[in-house]
């Protein structure tokens, strides 16, 4: 399909509600349309997997057709210089995350996590944390040692106070404790180091964390995948 019949269906799409809604949630809004995830979804499936066209749809600079190329790629066909250069173009919370999905799939995910952990651009290091909680939630047969290694990168990066970086660490800090019960009390010992750090940022995800990781229901999920 052509990219210009593809843009014209997603305007097609595109609400006015939608778009409004975007700077609410932290969303750049200057290259959106304004279409829902669900229907982006809806549509990248009727296109199928086309890593060709996943690149060339990324290089329209379109919010949601960034967005619609991440559910389109090859995690197999993805090079590590492509990843790249999407992770540098990113501009907002959602498109960081959507394309992690992909991005989490390929062999390079984990040297990514290691060398975007300590990046100066907001969401170059967002895609590091990121990227952490589609390995703890995706990938099963990963080892404990290797999140208990993320723990340390997280308690060392908890002192950063921007916004979509700061909740990255909390999310990922969550995700990891909630994998199996060896994990949720290395989490919670990591969560209490980081709260001693005294700095807003750290306390706050500290603070949202633990509560998570010490509440019931959540500590019944975690035993039962034990079972």
């Amino acid at each position: 399909m052509d990219i210009s019949e593809i843009i014209a269906d997603l305007r097609q799409l595109a609400t006015p509600e939608h778009y409004a809604k975007l700077k609410h949630f932290g969303i750049e809004d200057k290259n959106a349309l304004g279409v829902k995830i669900p229907d982006l979804r809806k549509y990248a499936k009727g296109l199928g997997q086309n890593h060709k066209l996943a690149l060339e749809l990324w290089e329209t600079g379109i919010h949601e057709v960034m967005i619609m190329a991440s559910y389109i790629a090859d995690s197999k066909q993805l090079t590590e210089a492509q990843a790249e250069r999407w992770i540098r173009s990113f501009d907002s919370w959602d498109v960081c995350d959507q394309t992690c999905d992909v991005i989490g799939k390929t062999d390079f995910a984990k040297k990514m996590i290691e060398n975007y952990s300590t990046e100066n651009e907001e969401f170059v290091k967002r895609t590091a944390f990121v990227l952490m909680c589609t390995l703890a939630v995706h990938d099963k047969k990963l080892p404990d040692e290797l999140f208990i290694s993320y723990l340390d990168i997280i308690e060392r990066e908890a002192w950063d106070e921007r916004n979509f970086v700061r909740k990255a660490v909390n999310w990922a800090l969550r995700q990891i404790g909630k994998r199996n019960p060896v994990l949720r009390e290395s989490a919670i010992e990591t969560g209490e180091r980081i709260k001693a750090q005294g700095t807003k940022s750290a306390k706050w995800i500290a603070g949202d964390a633990l509560r998570e990781l010490h509440d019931g229901k959540i500590i019944a999920r975690i035993n039962s995948k034990v079972k």
